[in-house]
């Protein structure tokens, strides 16, 4: 759920106009042992997914140790393009290619994952005859409107029709930041859930004295609050208007509200649920500019300044536009698998049945495929061997192998890139290490019904001070032949997402915190996450009959140590010359070889996945 509200758009608008809280521990029943279940069909695993056991120990190993296998066995396989990474980038470039060549290419999709689609992931769950999906990770197509030509034109490609996709959403209030929410806190081991429009309160817009007043801290605490949220006061009353502008630059959100208006962290981080969505770990690292462009409070009182910064924020929020598939950009991913490879879905439509299809996996790698997908398979080395071809080895399973091709297109995340291509020259590998990926959590809770949360009152919740920081369900959506949970008394999914955090230390940049809480997300095992889970879900659910020992069917953890694209921060990023970006460097062609991510954009978005894997078969075709 991620806004598509840059600092440039703040700035030009404005210019225009001048920690987890646990419950005491929970007994747990034999039922954790049936939140595992492994399968053959990939979507309907769950237990720990994303960044799953096996399928980063290749890559760690060359990493952290610099081991690789002594030697390749040679396959008797050639192909006219090898893409590394079967996420939408690597599968969209596949298709840009596959279209240049008119389907005469042959084409080898190689990903150390053991589904395909990389972030664009699929839970699946299957109880009581009925099935239900959930969003793995990427999860919604954001602002269409402001796509350019090429990512349209994949849409139009796969025959998404987004018109239909606004349509079938049978409750729009979901997963919409301007929704009915709770602004849900434990505080001394109470919990207090306050009901609002928290996005537009936190602007000043509505009853936003009320809804403070509510929330369980002291009332001098509350009247800070709410003197930032009103703009009753101006915190920068001493500075020169030139030295606003400056200050909200150069200073972290975080400064501003503890030595500016002298907020305690307990109050802070109600502030904080959609920047830690945004920015994960690197939060606190937000300058008052970019905190405010998330949808935060701190620039009304500036006088006519505040004012237009408020009102474009407010236009800005409430021109929010996205659509979903049921189970998120899955079905994107799924689309563009079943175009390269007929055969895995030959009963399927397109869009009007993808959701619902399900795919034979036995048929992504068969030999008379013109395009083939092999799964749990990681790419050790790529290099150009002087034959005028590119040699691509790999590990799958026990097995180290090479294929070669005529070209190249590199779709997993850069900082794996420098490992693999050793041949690139120093500046770009540099470059390519710059970016550290946000972590995340996208969690998929199956319940045995839905009366507690209907109970509950609402279909999301804000919980600051959790494990999760937002909880709500999948969007309750019938594209792609999908029937949503009709009724309470059915099945339904909880949705939760998380952004692991840690306290920032005294010269600590966004990207090292970025890589602590990766290291965090990278040592919290199962059993961990299954607890906060648990803990939370009692927590919002207990008062309205919840049991989670009996109502608790199934858990799905993707884990995400390598989420969000890093996107550059005033306080710890210079402003660099167009071209000299790392991003920009790092994604430069290499020969027969190019580089294909959102990584190499900037940009954690749907469409910049789609245009970077044009850019990378513009570059090999050209």
């Amino acid at each position: 759920m991620k806004h598509k509200i840059t600092r440039r758009d703040f700035l030009n608008g404005v210019a225009i106009g001048a920690g987890a809280g646990f419950l005491n521990p929970i007994r747990f029943s034999a039922q954790a042992a049936n939140v595992r279940v492994e399968g053959p069909y990939p979507p309907r695993r769950s237990g720990m997914r994303g960044n799953h056991p096996g399928s980063y120990d290749a890559m760690h190993a060359l990493a952290w140790s610099d081991e690789k296998p002594a030697g390749h066995k040679r396959l008797n396989e050639h192909y006219d393009l090898i893409v590394v990474g079967a996420g939408v980038s690597g599968l969209a470039a596949a298709h840009f290619f596959q279209k240049t060549k008119r389907k005469k290419a042959k084409i080898l999709l190689l990903d150390n994952h053991d589904d395909f689609g990389g972030h664009a992931k699929r839970n699946e769950f299957h109880h009581k005859g009925k099935t239900l999906l959930g969003i793995g990770g990427s999860n919604n197509i954001d602002t269409p409107e402001s796509w350019g030509m090429v990512a349209r034109g994949l849409l139009d490609d796969l025959g998404v029709d987004l018109q239909a996709m606004e349509t079938n959403n049978t409750n729009p209030d979901v997963m919409n930041p301007l929704a009915e929410s709770f602004m849900s806190l434990t505080v001394d081991s109470e919990r207090t859930n306050v009901r609002g429009n928290w996005s537009l309160l936190l602007l000043g817009v509505g009853d936003y004295e009320a809804a403070i007043n509510a929330l369980p801290f002291e009332p001098v605490e509350c009247d800070r609050l709410t003197d930032l949220v009103g703009g009753k006061r101006d915190f920068l009353d001493d500075l020169s208007l030139s030295e606003k502008l400056n200050y909200i630059e150069t200073t972290s959100y975080l400064e501003f509200l503890k030595n500016r208006v002298g907020l305690s962290s307990d109050i802070i981080s109600v502030l904080e649920p959609f920047p830690v969505l945004m920015a994960g770990a690197a939060a606190p690292r937000l300058s008052v500019l970019e905190a405010v462009s998330l949808g935060c409070p701190g620039l009304r009182g500036m006088g006519w300044l505040g004012d237009k910064a408020t009102s474009l924020m407010t236009k800005l929020l409430s021109s929010f536009s996205s659509v979903y598939f049921p189970d998120g950009n899955a079905s994107i991913a799924r689309l563009l698998v079943r175009s390269l490879i007929p055969e895995v879905a030959p009963n399927t439509s397109g869009f009007q049945d993808i959701a619902a299809s399900r795919f034979n996996y036995e048929a992504l790698d068969r030999p008379d495929n013109s395009t083939r997908l092999r799964l749990n398979s990681t790419v050790v080395h790529v290099e150009e061997n002087g034959e005028g071809t590119v040699s691509v080895s790999y590990v799958q399973g026990a097995e180290a192998v090479s294929v070669t091709g005529d070209h190249c297109i590199l779709a997993c995340f850069n900082a794996a890139i420098p490992y693999i291509c050793p041949q690139l020259p120093e500046a770009q590998k540099e470059a390519l290490r710059y970016g550290v990926k946000i972590p995340l959590v996208m969690t998929n809770v199956l319940l045995e019904n839905g009366r507690a949360f209907e109970k509950l009152g609402t279909m999301q919740i804000q919980c600051p001070n959790d494990p999760y920081v937002l909880v709500t369900v999948p969007p309750p959506t019938t594209t792609g032949g999908y029937k949503p949970v009709e009724t309470p008394d059915n099945p339904m999914v909880v949705y939760m997402l998380g952004a692991p955090t840690v306290e920032p230390e005294e010269g600590e940049t966004a990207r090292d915190l970025l890589l602590r809480a990766r290291h965090e997300v990278y040592a919290t095992d199962f059993d961990t996450y299954e607890q906060q889970i648990r803990e939370q879900l009692q927590g919002l659910l207990g008062p309205h009959g919840f049991n989670h020992e009996t109502d608790i069917k199934a858990i799905t953890v993707n884990r995400w140590a390598h989420g969000y694209s890093y996107a550059y921060l005033a306080l710890d990023d210079p402003k660099w010359a167009v071209g000299e970006a790392p991003h920009e460097i790092g994604r430069r062609q290499f020969g027969r070889i190019s580089i294909a991510n959102s990584d190499s954009e900037a940009r954690a978005y749907l469409d910049a996945a789609i245009d970077a894997g044009w850019r990378a078969v513009a570059e090999q075709t050209h």
